[in-house]
Order: C-alpha cells, then sequence, then structure tokens
C-alpha cells in the first residue's frame, strides 16, 4: 500500500501503525527548498511549532502546489528534493540539533500526518521519548 494509502487507513482507524511508518520511510516525498534553490544546496522548508522543527514533506507534486496555494504562494517556482523518508529521518534529522520531526501534506486536512520525533521514527539519540546516557549521568 502507498503512504497516502496508509494515511488514510490509519485516520479511518483501521490501519497498523508499524505499517505506516514501514510505509513512509520507503516513501519518496518531495520536501521544498525553504530559500528557492534548485542546485542542492539550499535549506529545506521546515517550521518549529511546539520546539519541535518539522520539514514539509509532500507525496507528490499536487499535494505540494496545495501547500504552495494555502500560503499564497502558488505563482512563485517551488524547487524541491525528493527523498526517501528513511533518509529524511535518518540523515536530515540528527542535523538539526534539536528535535525534528516530519510533517506530510499539511494541506491537506484528511490526508496530512505527522511523523513526530519519537524512537521508531527517528534515531533514538534524536527521539524526544528516549533517555540518552549521558542525562542519567550525575
Amino acid at each position: 500500500m502507498e503512504l497516502t494509502a496508509e494515511i488514510a487507513a490509519l485516520r479511518a482507524g483501521v490501519g497498523d501503525p508499524a505499517q505506516l511508518v514501514g510505509e513512509f520511510r520507503r516513501a519518496v516525498l518531495l520536501v521544498p527548498r525553504s530559500d528557492g534553490a534548485a542546485d542542492g544546496e539550499g535549506a529545506l522548508m521546515s517550521a518549529v511549532s511546539g520546539g519541535i522543527r518539522w520539514f514539509y514533506a509532500f507525496t507528490d507534486e499536487r499535494a505540494m502546489a496545495r501547500f504552495a496555494a494555502a500560503r499564497g504562494e502558488a505563482d512563485r517556482e517551488w524547487p524541491y528534493l525528493a527523498i526517501l523518508g528513511a533518509r529524511l529521518v535518518d540523515a536530515v534529522v540528527p542535523e538539526v540539533g534539536g528535535p525534528a520531526g516530519v510533517a506530510v501534506n499539511v494541506a491537506d486536512p484528511d490526508g496530512s500526518m505527522l511523523f513526530p520525533p519519537v524512537a521508531g521514527i527517528v534515531p533514538d539519540a534524536c527521539a524526544v521519548d528516549v533517555e540518552t546516557e549521558s542525562a542519567g549521568v550525575a
């Protein structure tokens, strides 16, 4: 099942969270660049809410276009990076230096999903629900 179908199933109360995370990790996501850079050097678009940096990610260009329209920015070009969900959480999230997660299809009220910085989604060293060894040492 593709990611959007897994999101719909979970939102309907019949999905499996582990399957959803697996599909998220396998999905190619489109992550817009915050500065419009198309050369691979620009930062990825994100926002901070509740002390967590949320990377915006989309399952296709139509979902990203709905986001652009919702922001009143549909008239500009939206360069993006196509990246596996696994690479986004395993390689990009650890570079943030604080709690970070992924917000998928945020402009779709019935099709959005947050993947928060918790164990099983991000690396344990970045998860807010995992106590690190140094935190327990006095």
